[in-house]
């Protein structure tokens, strides 16, 4: 008998442990910071926070999952360069192996077409598949989950609207012990509240929008927010900025002088909608395409709704940015700071006609290089990627975009020219070498 009672004290006390390690690996959610009474959705009394904007509320469900499908962005990550949208093969470069994106057209033997409802409810907000396989969270599922089931079958029958394609998705390449898809189960158990969006009653229903968007649709956590020791979103510090993707997603908390607390909401908004704000650079990378694919698509008063919920999210300072930016540069190529002469010599041949000695653009306001995040980071993240892949916008405006020097330059002649323009435009010159660059290299998605 005592034996007995010894047992089961050690296994209250293991499954204690347990507990508690969960609660403190898993953190808070990522609406816990507003600290406000939350009600379902069928019991809030103000303007429904999820659907489509009231621009759309007649339209047909096929136009409204259309628009749904644009604000959650699933185009850009289920379309491979150069393939058909929706076909997936989008390959995600991890640490452990590469992993495919993969079809979602309503092709029944290599996308989506044999998925039912609940199927397809499963797949968006569990991460469960048609075979009961778990996916992996590069779906990003733990957010999805809060999407209400009325939007998320709007996109479905948007997709099953579109030509079916027959497309089989490569094999992925992870390593064990990433390559157990089954093991994803207990991942999901712990990190995914499989749980729909809860209004806030004490927030206003821009507010509320807003956090419907942020938070469910957009997804913007999954690429803003840091990460834990088992690769979920660590909303202590959230959306603090991470390197998603081998590009660095800065910070959007409310933080002044390293997140968006400092910008004007007008600024905000025509950066969200356009991807480019005057004194603040141009998008590019995966926010480029998010911009492009996903944020443009939305109407103003959505836009305004983000911009309303992106002001109340604590400021969480980036520490390794600094607290201001650097001024215009000298006119002429013979004063500043020439932190390296092979750089200077690859920015003479390959970008000064665009971007000015001075970092103010002639050509367009989009490649004025002065109060830019990437030129001000002392990373050079993405500086680099961009002489690397170029800025690979989708505009009406093919000035707009800037041409990929990957294949043009070396690793060390990249390397030389982000130090170069770090030094000259922004607040700190970087230090890349050209094994950093060889390994930016290695994590762009393909």
């Amino acid at each position: 008998m005592r034996r007995i009672r010894i047992l089961a004290a050690i296994a209250v006390v293991v499954i204690a442990a347990i507990a508690v390690g969960t609660w403190i690996i898993r953190g808070p959610g990522p609406l816990d910071f507003s600290g406000g009474p939350k009600v379902a959705l069928a019991d809030y009394r103000g303007t429904k926070p999820s659907g489509v904007p009231a621009a759309l509320e007649k339209a047909g469900l096929i136009e409204r999952g259309e628009y749904l499908a644009r604000a959650a962005d699933c185009m850009v990550c289920h379309t491979s360069q150069g393939g058909k949208e929706y076909t997936g093969g989008l390959g995600f470069k991890l640490p452990f192996g590469t992993l495919y994106s993969t079809n979602i057209t309503p092709d029944k033997e290599t996308g989506i077409g044999n998925y039912s409802d609940q199927d397809f409810l499963n797949a968006v907000q569990r991460g469960k598949r048609h075979d009961g396989a778990m996916l992996y969270p590069a779906m990003p599922y733990p957010s999805y989950t809060y999407m209400s089931d009325e939007d998320v079958l709007a996109v479905k029958a948007y997709l099953f609207s579109l030509p079916p394609v027959r497309a089989a998705a490569p094999e992925n390449t992870l390593s064990f012990p990433f390559n157990q898809r089954w093991a994803m189960l207990f991942w999901s158990t712990v990190f995914n509240p499989d749980t729909r969006f809860t209004p806030d009653t004490s927030k206003s229903p821009e507010w509320n929008r807003g956090a419907y968007l942020v938070e469910a649709l957009a997804h913007c956590g999954e690429c803003h927010t840091p990460r834990n020791l088992a690769f979920a979103l660590d909303n202590r510090k959230k959306f603090a900025g991470a390197v998603t993707a081998g590009w660095r997603a800065f910070n959007i908390s409310s933080a002044k002088s390293t997140g968006v607390g400092g910008w004007k909401d007008e600024d905000l908004a025509a950066y969200l909608s356009s991807g480019h704000a005057p004194g603040r650079g141009a998008a590019s990378g995966p926010m480029g395409e998010a911009v492009d694919h996903s944020l443009s698509k939305m109407t103003p008063e959505d836009i305004r709704a983000i911009v309303a919920y992106l002001r109340s999210v604590p400021p969480t300072p980036s520490l390794d940015l600094p607290a201001t930016t650097a001024p215009p540069a000298p006119a002429s190529h013979k004063q500043g700071i020439t932190a390296d002469a092979r750089g200077k010599m690859v920015f003479e041949g390959a970008c000064v006609s665009c971007h000015g000695w001075s970092g103010e653009s002639g050509i367009s306001p989009m490649a004025t290089l002065t109060g830019a995040w990437a030129v001000n980071d002392p990373a050079a993240t993405n500086v680099a990627q961009i002489v690397i892949s170029g800025t690979k916008r989708h505009t009406p405006d093919d000035a707009l975009s800037m041409p990929a020097f990957g294949n043009a330059y070396t690793d060390d002649e990249i390397a030389a020219v982000a130090n170069y323009v770090t030094a000259r435009f922004g607040t700190k010159g970087s230090k890349l070498t050209a094994n950093d660059v060889a390994e930016l290299r290695k994590q762009t998605a393909q």
